[in-house]
């Protein structure tokens, strides 16, 4: 640091205060630590008592500055360059040759250096980045190979950590040691605590809101930097030490989907205080997962640890501090820096070029010169064409081109067609498809279509079906209406063919008729007949075609005028002589190519020598070798084939370049050119090469060439260069650089504005006003040479061809209409002119401009470039929440490992934030030769844009850094400590007009059957009554796969069974009355028997779903948790279940020698129970309702008799049950209403339940509706999972059901049984595809419960229909609720979760204030109801949870009624429907609950709203999952497609998050179908997920850690 020899005590005070706002400014991350050392330094500069010498940067290879220099790496030719590693180190000794497109330009041994000094400050800050996982066999090598088969040694851990333990750039002090995962990775997340949030649990007592403090390390430090790391990982993340017991179950990868499991994810039981629940219950699990020996692997945690170490450092601009809860426009706009470079300089005035002299001789149209040469020079050569070894292949004289161009001329316009019709006239566009190796036919084909007045299109010749921009091309023939192509015969051939012999239709190309230009196909035309040749007019004379930043190919049509125009100017310029020799490395199609090769040297009689691509990629050499052999005097080139020669170039000791008077270069406008020029002359000027020969130039497709550095005179001093400071150009302002050479921009002039042109710079985007002398802007020129239009686009023509520009005021300085040229650059001294980018190529993000080619060449000079190929790189910007983001996209090498690509990766991400101040949004690399490529080897950028949006880019290391360059997030939301009371906000609301959010279902009321209610208050009862009144009734019908009924109960077989089984209860010695017995059952009549049984017998049933014979250990533990905590006295079960229960299977799961009594229940001998037991009161427990939450919590609540009889009661009130009703019912028996339905609804009501166990549909889809269609059912209940198998089995078969006969016009409503918010979507589907078969749009419905009231809403057969609403999700993440109209953006659909239930009353409130809320607010749903669950079913009292849950009071308004939480959030809303009593309908609407929300940024967000976004992503991820762990938001996404697909998703998932709900990903982890739990409701059990992610025990295909 600078003040080394400063005693700051001794500064003035200004001075003191200006250090400690900048020490204030670093604490709070308003500054960078770069930006505040280097502002200290300043401050302190005139108190320095000694002067520092700044340390010199740090040494290179101390080789010679040259083009031999290991700091300027070759490209490479691509894959089959097996020698790049080692090349590098023999490049002394062998020349080494290479190639690559885009690379050339980008070489500056000055950059290089600026990159290295960038790199090395960054590493003395060690910022440790955590390398992402993934599993070998997603790393698919490259196209060719995607079929082999993975790698056998694909064990991903190994590899995982080895690349860990090798990666050099993480910081020792990164490893958080284990004693940190002892109480976070494992950590169980409780439901309170549940998201790393402290929220405030539901316990009433206030001291249990604080989160505990963070348990003291397990074991010492391993290294004395340790505490810190610790301390500071609980400083940024709020862990949650609570429960550190690891899940019970987990479930091992091979469980299928098929075998559904209830899973706690962790041992928190309900009713018990948390010590406890560790210390005493949960010992089975803690003693089986170490006995199992499973290490709890610090992985993941380690790597989420390294993200948040990175996460900390500041982020680069300022959060502006606000954010307000209603604004319409959520972005933050960040505030303007005062520092802003600005422009200061006057209004620039334009340039002129120099008068085009008039010359007598020259010609009147292009065409005339060629006539004129070909009869009086006829033998003088014109053009010399190479083969591929680079040997002449053939020289074309001004004679023969006249001759044959005439034929070609005479045959288009008369023998195409029949005799007569005239299939072309004057003025039609003909495609020209002519390949690179080719120029003399399309020398030809271009001069004949001049002669016969047809406009000639160049275009490239299509390589297959699907090029890359073949589509655009397509656009661009049929925007010229082009119906004519004309081609070589060898061109003709290698085209694709379908096969039946015919050409290919390619993508997007309008229908063509191919004509063939080889000379024996074409006519002698008869000796009267002469072309016309008109003089020059404005007429169009060619089409040259051109790609804009979007990818659209446009074609800028040439006017015959202007054609001859800028021959004449390019003549003037570069001083042609008649007879000269030129040899030619461009594209001859279009651009300078085009213009100098093809059409000025036939004005000037030149002879031009052809070097085609082909060639030079053979022999990089060839063209310094004809300029030496023919002692050309210009040569056309780009800096890629100078970079190429300079390679090449000891391979010839005597090549000459003394000839030269002009070396072209085309692309010297691009800002690294000048190192390119250097580099050549530094080499060849041994070889006769004189500096003053070089000469930049610069073009444009619309203003053709704009600049030309003129020829120089020997001894003449060259021109000067510009050092600009790259941040001023990304303000657009010219700045010279000084202080800083690490962020300088070196360019060199490209001459002059071309002969009678005019010349001036405006602003690139808004009006053309113009800028001043320091700024930069487009160039635009006015000049009769140059492009009228793009050919049939005319409005966006206007834009670019007919620009007027506007001075400061706004008011046009004249007539004369510039053309934009599409090229960014500024006049320097002497009127030279600047060019530092092109429009297309610029990147505005945040209001900065970057030159995409800059980016380019930053990456290019991170070493080491063995990783990807130097000329294949893409960089573009996406617009992903409201302002560009950049992604690079590269071309990795196949020998480059994981480690070395990752380093390369972090090391470019550093690179271009030190040097360009800007963060990268994503860097990708893909396989070797999979990018989209142009016809001459570059990359299609637009192409490459669209794969990455589309997903389809497949790359094979993806590094997403969000984190670092989205700045524009708005503030988080602080939440207000509120100042006023729950009652004000009552009275507020009152005030407002708004109504107090309650809701009720219809009165129970004294309905007909009082005297049965009154005799038979119990269930044990009703069934005894109907077994003697009704005795032969059928109450239910069980069905096989088949649809067979194998099982069917009356009344008085239900009630002998059930006595039997309570006879056996009561013989047993050790069950007394009142004890619990658990019930093991598969799904059918056995269950609802020893239900029955149990009361009979003064027993408490407990049913508990079978374990899964497949899939013991992850099902079992949940049985032997359950039967554990309910203390079950007994087990009834079924023969096979006993000896599962007893099996080696399970003794290796769970110790078998304690389980309670197991009574098989098969074979019972037939006894009477002495007596059938009454309780004493209504207020017994029934039952115990045993579930696992979504949050993983395993409760059991208790049931009293008395709210199974009022729940009963209201169920049959709302679907009209009677005895000779039957419904169907295809739900799991095992808790919640399902079990209700099942077991208890029939023998209240006495109506026949046909019963399908739902996993009878995995093998036979069409039993449950094909029952509803054979039995005629009216009313069915079914559960989530069974509507998305017939949805997604049998959605496209619904033909073959009508075939069948199944019709559904019978059912009058099909209710879906479940606890969470209606899942819209699917419904939805459901009902459309089964309309078809009968099915009413009205019939669908849901009902909704919890675990404190199993039924508060079922859509019966009365009351109005379900309505849906669409509310915003802004406010909806701020806990309001606003509605807003269908399809407005940010709306999310909601629809109504079922009618209230008769006896039912809901509110909505506050959940931390408990104060009722206003009916445009989201609370918690709370209800009363006369079948309310009595409690939780606890061991040990723990009176105040259950209290909490159970027996809750509001604090204000009506404090004496009692109501349950459901720990769901929802709201009420008033709608224009009646109910049945005539009064207006208030629907409840559940949104979500309140456990599984996660708190980020100060929001609340439900998780399944980012899941629907997530899923919508990609036709890829199927079902997806979101958590949070240390506020970071972490993305489970299955996979449904190929592997290669699993690194697209990344960017996609981070994209469609960022945009819809404004969060940054921090983990996006990919992984195989079926990872994610679901339970038997068809839940996902995302905090279950979450341990097993943390434990490292999902083994995913990708894990992204986003920066």
């Amino acid at each position: 640091m600078a003040e080394r020899g400063v005693d700051v005590s001794a500064l003035p005070q200004e001075v003191r205060e200006q250090l400690a706002e900048l020490d204030l400014e670093l604490s709070e991350g308003d500054i960078t630590q770069k930006g505040y050392e280097k502002k200290r330094a300043k401050v302190l500069a005139p108190y320095l008592t000694q002067t520092q010498n700044l340390a010199p940067p740090p040494a290179y290879d101390a080789q010679s500055p040259g083009p031999s220099s290991a700091s300027a790496p070759a490209p490479e030719p691509g894959p089959s360059n097996s020698s790049s590693s080692s090349s590098r180190h023999r490049r002394t000794r062998r020349p080494h040759r290479s190639s690559g497109t885009r690379d050339e330009r980008y070489r500056s041994d000055i950059h290089t250096e600026a990159v290295q000094a960038a790199l090395a400050k960054h590493k003395e800050e060690k910022m440790a980045l955590p390398m992402p996982t993934k599993r070998r066999s997603a790393y698919v090598q490259s196209p060719i190979d995607n079929c082999s088969p993975p790698d056998s040694s694909s064990s991903s851990d190994d590899e995982a950590v080895s690349s860990e333990s090798a990666g050099p750039q993480q910081s020792p002090d990164t490893w958080i040691n284990s004693s940190l995962h002892g109480s976070s990775t494992s950590s169980s997340a409780s439901s309170t605590l549940s998201h790393g949030e402290s929220r405030p649990t539901q316990a009433p007592q206030p001291q249990s809101q604080q989160v505990p403090p963070p348990p003291a390390p397990a074991h010492p430090p391993h290294s004395h930097s340790q505490p810190s790391a610790l301390a500071e990982a609980f400083a940024q993340a709020r862990i949650d030490p609570v429960g550190g017991v690891g899940p019970p179950d987990v479930p091992s990868q091979a469980q299928a989907r098929g075998s559904r499991v209830d899973l706690p994810a962790n041992a928190v039981v309900r009713g018990m205080s948390r010590g406890q629940s560790r210390s005493s219950m949960m010992e089975t699990a803690d003693v089986r997962r170490v006995g199992r020996g499973v290490p709890v692997s610090s992985r993941v945690s380690t790597k989420i640890q390294q993200l948040l170490n990175t996460l900390k450092r500041p982020k680069r601009p300022p959060l502006s501090e606000f954010f307000t809860d209603d604004q319409e426009e959520i972005v933050e706009v960040p505030q303007a820096d005062p520092n802003t470079p600005k422009p200061e300089g006057r209004q620039i005035i334009p340039v002129k070029g120099e008068p085009l002299g008039v010359v007598s001789n020259w010609p009147p149209a292009l065409q005339a010169a060629l006539a004129r040469w070909g009869a009086t020079q006829g033998k003088s050569p014109a053009l010399t064409a190479l083969d591929i070894t680079g040997k002449p292949l053939y020289t074309l004289t001004y004679g023969k081109l006249w001759s044959r161009s005439v034929k070609l001329a005479y045959t288009l316009l008369n023998k195409l067609g029949t005799k007569n019709e005239q299939i072309l006239k004057p003025g039609d566009r003909v495609a020209l498809v002519y390949p690179n190796s080719d120029p003399g036919m399309f020398w030809v084909a271009f001069y004949g279509c001049l002669l016969a007045e047809v406009i000639p299109v160049p275009i490239e010749v299509p390589l297959s079906r699907k090029d890359a921009g073949s589509s655009q091309v397509g656009f661009l023939l049929g925007s010229c209406g082009v119906g004519l192509a004309l081609t070589s015969e060898v061109c003709l051939k290698g085209l694709p063919k379908t096969p039946t012999g015919e050409i290919l239709q390619f993508k997007g190309w309008p229908r063509l008729k191919w004509v063939v230009t080889d000379s024996k196909y074409l006519t002698k035309p008869s000796k009267d007949w002469q072309p016309h040749i008109p003089t020059a007019n404005t007429d169009t004379a060619y089409i040259e075609y051109k790609a804009s930043k979007e990818g659209t190919v446009m074609g800028v049509a040439v006017s015959k005028v202007a054609m001859l125009t800028h021959c004449q100017a390019l003549t003037q310029a570069c001083n042609y002589c008649e007879g000269e020799t030129l040899v030619n490395v461009l594209d001859f199609k279009k651009d300078m190519g085009l213009w100098h090769g093809v059409l000025t040297s036939v004005m000037n009689r030149i002879h031009t020598i052809s070097v085609p691509y082909a060639v030079m990629k053979a022999c990089p050499l060839s063209w310094v070798q004809r300029v030496h052999i023919h002692k050309a005097r210009v040569a056309l080139v780009k800096c890629r084939d100078l970079h190429w020669a300079m390679m090449a170039h000891r391979d010839q000791r005597d090549t000459s370049l003394a000839s030269l008077r002009m070396l072209i270069v085309a692309d010297g406008a691009n800002p690294w050119s000048v190192s390119s020029c250097d580099a050549f002359l530094n080499v060849f000027q041994a070889h006769g090469l004189k500096p003053e020969v070089i000469c930049p130039c610069a073009t444009s497709p619309e203003a053709m060439t704009v600049a030309i550095r003129r020829p120089g005179v020997p001894g003449a001093p060259l021109p000067a260069r510009a050092v600009l400071s790259m941040t001023g150009l990304s303000h657009g302002v010219i700045r010279v650089n000084t202080e800083d050479k690490n962020s300088a921009l070196t360019v060199q002039d490209v001459g002059h504005v071309m002969p009678g042109a005019l010349m001036c710079i405006v602003k690139p985007d808004g009006p053309p006003m113009l800028c001043k002398t320091d700024e930069i802007g487009e160039i635009v020129v006015n000049s009769r040479a140059g492009g009228n239009m793009y050919y049939g686009l005319h409005g966006v023509t206007k834009n670019t061809f007919e620009v007027i520009p506007v001075n400061a005021s706004g008011t046009p300085i004249g007539e004369i209409p510039f053309v934009r040229s599409g090229l960014l650059g500024f006049v320097g001294p002497g009127s030279l002119i600047f060019v530092v980018g092109k429009n297309e190529g610029l990147l505005m993000v945040s209001g900065r401009r970057h030159n995409a080619d800059d980016l380019v060449a930053t990456a290019l000079a991170v070493e080491p470039v063995k990783t990807v190929y130097r000329g294949r790189i893409a960089v573009f910007s996406v617009t992903v929440f409201y302002d560009e983001r950049i992604v690079i996209v590269a071309e990795q090498r196949p020998d480059a490992s994981e480690e070395d690509s990752f380093q390369w990766m972090s090391r470019v991400l550093q690179a271009i934030d030190s040097i360009h101040q800007v963060g990268l949004y994503c860097l990708a690399l893909v396989p070797a030769n999979t990018l989209p490529k142009t016809p001459l080897g570059g990359i299609h950028i637009s192409d490459t844009k669209q794969l990455f949006l589309e997903g389809a880019l497949h790359p094979c290391n993806i590094l997403m850094c969000p984190h670092t360059c989205v700045t524009n997030m708005p503030k988080p939301r602080q939440k207000q400590p509120v100042g006023v009371g729950p009652a004000s906000i009552m009275v507020g609301n009152l005030v407002a007009g708004k109504r107090i959010a309650q809701a009720a279902g219809r009165d129970l009321g004294l309905i007909e059957d009082q005297d049965l209610v009154r005799k038979h208050q119990f269930l044990t009862e009703a069934l005894q009554w109907r077994a003697q009144t009704d005795p032969d009734h059928t109450l239910y019908v069980l069905l096989n796969a088949k649809g067979v009924a194998i099982c069917t109960a009356t009344c008085v077989q239900l009630h002998k069974r059930a006595e039997k089984i309570a006879a056996a209860l009561m013989e047993r010695s050790g069950i007394n009355i009142g004890e619990n017995v658990v019930l093991l059952y598969p799904p059918g009549i056995d269950l609802i028997a020893a239900f029955y049984g149990c009361l009979y017998a003064g027993c408490i049933p407990v049913t508990v779903r079978p374990p899964h014979p497949q899939n013991l250990s992850a099902t079992l533990p949940t049985v032997r948790m359950i039967i554990d905590v309910s203390k079950a006295a007994c087990i009834l079960t079924t023969q096979v279940l006993t000896k599962i229960l007893r099996s080696k299977e399970a003794a290796a799961t769970v110790n078998i020698k304690t389980w309670p009594i197991i009574i098989d229940t098969d074979d019972l001998p037939r006894k009477r129970p002495p007596t059938i037991y009454k309780p004493p009161n209504a207020e017994m427990i029934a039952y115990l309702d045993f579930s696992v939450s979504t949050t993983g919590m395993l409760t059991g609540v208790k049931i009293s008799h008395a709210a199974v009889s009022a729940l009963c009661r209201s169920i049959k009130l709302q679907c009209e049950l009677y005895s000779s009703r039957q419904i169907t019912i295809c739900l799991d028996p095992y808790c919640g209403l399902g079990f209700v339905l099942w077991c208890l609804a029939s023998v209240y009501s006495g109506h026949q339940s046909i019963l399908i166990p739902p996993m009878e549909l995995e093998s036979s889809l069409t039993l449950w509706l094909g029952t509803l269609s054979q039995y005629r059912i009216r009313d069915t209940f079914c559960s989530y999972s069974v509507m998305e198998l017939c949805t997604k089995g049998l959605g496209g078969q619904t033909d073959m059901l009508k075939a069948r006969g199944v019709n559904l016009s019978c059912v009058r409503s099909c209710v879906v049984v479940a606890e969470e918010r209606p899942r819209l979507a699917l419904t939805h589907s459901f009902s459309k595809l089964f309309k078809d078969i009968g099915l009413s749009m009205r019939a669908v419905s849901t009902a909704f419960g919890s675990r404190v009231n199993l039924a508060i809403c079922l859509q019966g057969t009365t009351g109005p229909d379900p309505s849906t609403v669409y509310v915003d999700m802004k406010s909806l993440r701020h806990d309001r609720v606003r509605l807003v109209e269908r399809g407005a953006p940010q709306s999310l659909p909601l629809v109504e979760s079922g009618t209230i239930l008769p006896g039912v009353r809901v509110i909505i409130v506050n959940p931390e204030t408990r104060g009722p809320l206003g009916d445009s607010h989201l609370g918690e749903i709370w209800v009363n109801s006369p079948h309310n669950a009595t409690g939780y079913y606890t061991i040990y009292g723990e009176e105040n949870l259950q209290a909490d849950h159970f027996n809750t009071k509001l604090s204000f308004g009506d404090p004496q009624t009692l109501w349950a939480r459901t720990g769901y959030l929802g709201f009420v809303k008033r709608t224009e429907l009646t109910d049945s009593s005539g009064d207006r309908h208030d629907a409840l609407f559940v949104v979500g609950s309140l456990d599984e929300t996660l708190e980020l940024r100060g929001l609340r967000y439900h998780p399944i709203d980012i899941e629907t976004s997530v899923s919508r992503a990609h036709r890829s991820i199927g079902e997806s999952a979101v958590f949070t762990w240390t506020n970071l938001l972490v993305v489970v996404a299955e996979l449904c497609g190929s592997e290669q697909d699993a690194l697209d998703l990344v960017p996609l998932v981070t994209n469609v998050v960022l945009e819809e709900h404004h969060l940054i990903v921090g983990v996006v982890v990919i992984v195989d179908p079926g990872v994610i739990p679901i339970n038997s409701r068809g839940e996902k059990q995302r905090m279950h997920l979450r341990d097993s992610f943390l434990a490292d025990q999902l083994d995913p295909i990708y894990v992204a850690y986003n920066m």
